[in-house]
């Protein structure tokens, strides 16, 4: 069935973007994270769906968070840092917040499938989180065929959404052991107000 391909494609990217994470990328990542006074997070569409989740767990870690556009996001400063993701690197409400938060002297951690775009050479740190390809937008359907290359079964960014999500998981459980965090920590940040 092409459910079970399109989600063994979306398995396969997460189990090759994890393979080739850096662990000195992502020990910065985890360092600034953890030094930040104040991180904000950022994503439009379903990847500000993935940044909400993230805030939510790094609220839970005791990290204070703020999702960029809420009413309640106060000013990013200099002590602070600012977590994009944009698989494009390319999102012009993105790359403005990320132009505004260099001017402020914020700390700008990229998650992106193209490090050399726009918000991947405007950040401090580049997380390089592959998505779909170039060939995918290839119109014609014979050189598609004669590369090898198949249009892939995952519509639009889900690859990309998918595995960062996924990814910032990851991170999240890194992080518990790196702060001494348990489960039962967790647990007594989460809303009781449900």
């Amino acid at each position: 069935m092409i459910l079970n391909d399109a989600i063994d494609e979306i398995l396969d990217n997460v189990k090759n973007v994890s393979d080739k994470l850096d662990p000195e990328n992502i020990g910065e990542m985890n360092n600034i994270l953890r030094s930040s006074k104040n991180v904000f997070l950022m994503g439009l569409g379903r990847s500000g769906l993935v940044a909400r989740a993230f805030a939510m767990r790094l609220m839970h870690l005791g990290i204070s968070v703020y999702v960029v556009g809420e009413t309640t996001t106060p000013a990013i400063g200099s002590e602070d840092c600012l977590l994009a993701i944009s698989g494009s690197g390319e999102t012009i409400t993105i790359i403005s917040a990320a132009t505004m938060a260099k001017k402020r002297h914020a700390k700008i951690i990229a998650v992106t499938s193209y490090v050399d775009s726009t918000l991947g050479k405007m950040a401090d740190l580049v997380v390089h989180i592959k998505g779909r390809t170039k060939i995918d937008s290839e119109p014609n359907y014979l050189t598609r065929q004669m590369n090898g290359k198949h249009q892939s079964l995952s519509p639009s960014g889900t690859m990309f959404e998918v595995t960062a999500l996924l990814f910032l998981d990851g991170i999240i459980a890194q992080l518990m052991v790196e702060m001494g965090k348990t489960e039962e920590d967790l647990k007594k940040m989460h809303t009781v107000l449900e």
